[in-house]
């Protein structure tokens, strides 16, 4: 399945479309089954609302990330730093091309902190997954350099997700023998990266950076946002991605026992 295709189904699948979906099919079946249309419109907007309330955000996004905010980083043992992509920002003007987008930013941020903290070498990984012409990797590359003053040792510019940012920057390492990397995701990612890093065979240093903990005051905490919606949908996208990459794992695991029976 080619990029494209998956995230037109990763959109489908997830909120604000799959419920404006489902809605659109509630006011197809008010004119067949009057019951059956009208409760898949409360539920489809009931689910809206509910999903896009800060507080109902941030709760989901705490079940995956409260285990690392309790975690002291330690990078002890540590060879290299590995950030991953999270988004490029295409064309942007006052750029004059193609760079990060927002979400890397952040990852940037943390992985340069930590470079100058330990000295520890840097891998970025990220392909063209937005189309935009230039790889993450690269505009990472140029955004540590300029603008953080860190230095790139090994640049990964191929993979479309988390499962092959592993498997090329394992490819990319084992020359070097670097088994012990700690790596740089946003903490509701952080699972799911953790966990193929791993099933690759890297040792893992979880180095968690923008951790979806503040909350808006009072009353607002509880009134629909796009921050609310936003912090959601990351849930929902892990929960469904950790799913997948567990059958796939299933699935390479059994294929391997009955090539061995043979």
């Amino acid at each position: 399945m080619d990029i494209m295709s998956v995230k037109v189904l990763s959109s489908a699948l997830l909120p604000p479309l799959n419920l404006l979906l489902l809605a659109a099919l509630g006011l197809l079946l008010l004119f067949l089954r009057r019951r059956a249309g009208l409760t898949l419109l409360v539920v489809s907007l009931a689910g809206l609302f509910l999903l896009s309330v800060p507080a109902v955000g941030t709760a989901l996004a705490g079940l995956l990330e409260s285990r690392y905010a309790k975690e002291t980083l330690n990078l002890q043992g540590a060879q290299a730093i590995v950030i991953l992509g999270g988004g490029s920002y295409a064309a942007a003007p006052e750029y004059g091309g193609d760079t990060v987008a927002a979400g890397t930013l952040e990852r940037l941020r943390w992985g340069a902190r930590l470079h100058r903290l330990s000295g520890l070498p840097v891998m970025v990984s990220g392909g063209d997954s937005s189309g935009t012409g230039t790889s993450e990797a690269a505009q990472m590359k140029a955004a540590l350099n300029a603008d953080f003053r860190t230095e790139v040792k090994w640049l990964e510019d191929k993979s479309f997700n988390t499962l092959e940012n592993a498997r090329y920057a394992r490819q990319q390492l084992a020359g070097a023998r670097i088994n012990r990397i700690a790596l740089v995701t946003h903490a509701v990612h952080m699972l799911r990266a953790r966990l193929v890093f791993e099933q690759v065979g890297f040792s893992v240093i979880a180095a968690p950076t923008a951790f979806s903990t503040v909350r808006p005051p009072g009353i607002l905490n509880f009134l629909p946002s796009p921050r609310g919606l936003e912090l959601s949908r990351s849930f929902l996208h892990e929960v469904i991605g950790l799913g997948w990459y567990h059958v796939r794992l299933a699935a390479g695991e059994h294929t391997s026992e009955q090539e061995g029976k043979q």
